[in-house]
């Protein structure tokens, strides 16, 4: 009451004319806000924000993250309200899903560390190969993984033609089929050279090259003949439809040429491929990838628009493509991250939608299941950290990864150190 009074006294009423002046300055200041507001409302580029949030934003009560401008860092649960004015609210597609804890056990680390290599199960065997030792040096090896005594057992070399990262490859139990894939370090470009290996002699025999070269495609055995899928063209980057097929039989082709296929809805490389219950399944991947500089003589790697996708294709008895329930978030970097655990394909890290604002690459770390029966995604557990390519197995009731390319820690999703570490967890359901 006193500081009213206080006030009264030393600022006498106004006059009728300096009201009528001060209310036209602030009916002249709001018109104006909103007229700027309606102009930059129109602007490209506050609509491609508005398009952004209003297709990314989930319909369910997911958890929040906000992102600040001035610390580049995601935070969780944090009221935007009471945040730093300058952030932004993101969709928890950034965030890693919700999931029980599992228990993991460090295993013997493997020989090298890879990226983009590939890995392929025989009984308790378990082959790496190849892959980036660093973005200037690649493998051309394959090293071996006993699950029975959990011991790296031994290495023998790959053949001198053979592509070293980005393969797709697929058995029959005996047999590992290896199609193209990217030659030599940095971002130089795929080839069409393909492979056949006999696990138990360790022998190398050469098949029928595919008709164009093709970068981590799709590929897996279905019905006696060896199925190539999608991928990315001879630049790197651009996303094919392309589906060949090749009859083989222990080892040998029984043909001389690809046969053309019916191609698959949607190109692109980095994709897992799985075969059960007789069908083809194609999940996630991307559009486009990392491109050679122009002009650059060690094709030096740089980075393209890209675009992760959850989306899942099943090729039926009609040799028609399916659409089957999507992943529970965009996923890739997966083609050697699954397993088939107990009626369920098990898919273990990747990579999802780039950050909106820094444009740096996420990965996840998320286990996810799929059930056969119920054609259900689910979230069984998480990783101990955030990481791309893996190189999974499963024995006697273990899920195993090894390899990629880790998180830079707990609150920066973006890629950094390619590892060789070696995990297991049990899994039960």
């Amino acid at each position: 009451m006193r500081l009213g009074r206080q006030f009264h006294h030393k600022h006498p009423p106004l006059s009728s004319s300096r009201k009528l002046l001060i209310t036209l300055t602030l009916f002249t200041f709001v018109g104006a806000a909103v007229i700027a507001d309606l102009f930059w409302a129109s602007s490209s580029a506050a609509f491609s924000a508005f398009r952004y949030v209003a297709t990314t934003l989930p319909l369910n009560r997911s958890p929040r993250l906000i992102f600040s401008s001035k610390s580049d860092t995601l935070v969780k649960g944090k009221d935007p309200k009471k945040y730093d004015a300058q952030g932004r609210v993101l969709t928890a597609t950034f965030a890693d899903l919700p999931a029980p804890k599992l228990q993991w056990e460090q295993m013997p680390t493997a020989p090298v560390p890879r990226l983009d290599g590939a890995a392929i199960q025989i009984k308790n065997i378990f082959y790496v190969f190849a892959g980036y030792g660093t973005i200037n040096y690649v493998h051309s090896h394959v090293d071996i993984y006993n699950f029975t005594d959990n011991t790296w057992v031994g290495k023998f070399d790959m053949p001198k033609k053979m592509a070293h990262s980005h393969l797709g490859m697929a058995t029959d139990g005996r047999y590992i089929y290896i199609v193209n894939g990217q030659y030599g370090p940095q971002c130089r470009g795929p080839t069409a050279h393909t492979f056949v290996l006999d696990t138990e002699t360790k022998q190398w025999n050469e098949l029928p090259p595919l008709p164009v070269p093709r970068y981590a495609p799709a590929t897996q055995l279905w019905r006696g003949r060896l199925h190539v899928m999608g991928g990315s063209g001879i630049n790197r980057y651009t996303p094919e439809l392309d589906h060949w097929s090749l009859a083989v039989k222990d080892g040998k082709p029984l043909e001389k040429e690809w046969r053309t296929e019916v191609p698959i809805p949607r190109g692109g490389p980095h994709r897992a491929c799985v075969v059960v219950d007789d069908r083809i399944m194609v999940i996630g991947g991307q559009e486009g990838d990392f491109m050679a500089k122009p002009g650059s003589s060690i094709f030096k790697c740089s980075r393209r628009h890209e675009v992760v996708y959850p989306d899942v294709y099943m090729l039926d008895d009609d040799m028609k493509w399916k659409s089957l329930p999507p992943m529970p978030k965009a996923n890739s970097h997966i083609e050697f991250a699954w397993a088939l655990v107990n009626r369920s394909i098990i898919i273990a890290g990747g990579t999802t939608d780039k950050h909106p604002v820094t444009k740096k690459m996420i990965l996840n770390r998320e286990i996810f299941q799929f059930d056969l029966d119920t054609q259900k995604w689910s979230v069984i557990g998480k990783l101990p950290y955030r990481v791309k390519t893996t190189l999974v197995g499963y024995w006697n009731g273990w899920l195993y990864f090894t390899s990629g390319q880790r998180d830079r820690g707990p609150d920066d999703p973006s890629p950094r150190k390619v590892i060789g570490d070696m995990w297991r967890t049990k899994l039960s359901f």
